[in-house]
């Protein structure tokens, strides 16, 4: 018969390898089992809707769930939903305008997590001292900056002018990098721009640039403006990846509360002057999805004449990890 030591000494050791298959168990994936693809790639473009992807990967978050997440740097939310659904990538941040839109066009996507949305004051129509637009009213015929047509810029302005009784149909749209916008307004090559954050606080800082309008308010305000995305058969093929891509997420967003966590992500990854951000207005960061506020989306695209029939958004929400 064993002696008494040996026999807590077998329990102990027994307890510790219960523990250690527990939480081998438990890593990679909080499903009951380890992620399909450890190692994923996913495509951005440099925006400060990034701030709490950065910090879920330099804070640890996306290592805890058992991902090694790939950030490929492109040069739109367009190029970056591109490379997705081309397969080059996983998953992808883009505008939700531009999911919509590519689903309307036959992409069979789903909509993975979400990014942001806009805040007050974080997206405005702005112009310069020299300008003749004054306030919303003289928008008609002038010209306006936008980043693409159809991208958000275009939509939340569009929406801005028909809320004021503004004939967007008479203005001449010139589309533009937004980095170009505050020189292209102090040069007189147009008259009013679509900015958001950071470019919102630099072209005030270069120009003098000021608001005309908050292109996010009364039919877009607190507007979703981005989200992370997949393939319906990426999400099919890889639900435990998913899940934990999410948790990881859900888990960064809740630390941003604390703008000090996301603030040096900015400047390092955004390319952002610290006084820039110091001053910035930052978007509202979210991660778990809602049909109902999503389905604003594409219900906008549909009142403006940019898509002719009714898109359920609930139809591309991907399951949603638990939020507890």
């Amino acid at each position: 018969m064993p002696s008494r030591a040996s026999a807590r000494r077998l329990a102990v050791l027994a307890l510790v390898l219960t523990l250690l298959a527990g939480c081998s168990q438990r890593s990679g994936s909080g499903t009951g089992g380890a992620v399909e693809k450890p190692s994923i790639k996913v495509a951005i473009f440099a925006a400060v809707d990034l701030a709490t992807f950065w910090l879920a990967q330099e804070g640890g978050y996306f290592k805890a769930e058992g991902l090694d997440v790939q950030a490929e740097v492109t040069a739109s939310g367009q190029e970056a939903l591109t490379k997705m659904v081309n397969g080059q990538d996983d998953l992808a941040l883009s505008t939700y305008t531009l999911f919509f839109l590519a689903k309307n066009n036959g992409s069979d996507l789903r909509l993975v997590a979400d990014a942001t949305s806009a805040s007050p004051r974080s997206n405005e129509l702005v112009t310069v001292p020299n300008s003749p637009v004054k306030t919303v009213q003289d928008l008609n015929g002038k010209r306006i900056a936008i980043s693409s047509k159809n991208a958000a810029s275009d939509v939340l302005t569009r929406s801005v002018m028909r809320d004021h009784g503004v004939d967007f149909d008479q203005v001449k749209w010139v589309p533009m990098p937004l980095p170009e916008m505050g020189t292209a307004l102090a040069q007189g090559r147009v008259d009013v721009a679509y900015q958001p954050e950071p470019f919102l606080t630099q072209s005030a800082k270069v120009a003098g640039a000021f608001p005309v309008i908050d292109a996010a308010s009364g039919s877009t305000e607190a507007f979703p403006l981005t989200g992370f995305g997949a393939t319906a058969k990426w999400v099919q093929g890889h639900p435990k990846t998913m899940l934990a891509f999410q948790r990881a997420m859900l888990n960064a967003t809740r630390a941003a509360v604390d703008r000090a966590r996301i603030e040096p992500l900015v400047v390092r990854n955004a390319k952002v002057d610290q006084d820039i951000a110091s001053l910035m207005v930052m978007p509202a960061f979210g991660s778990t999805l809602d049909a109902r506020r999503i389905q604003r989306v594409p219900d906008l695209l549909q009142q403006l004449g940019v898509v002719q029939t009714k898109i359920d958004a609930s139809s591309m929400i991907a399951p949603q990890a638990s939020t507890g």
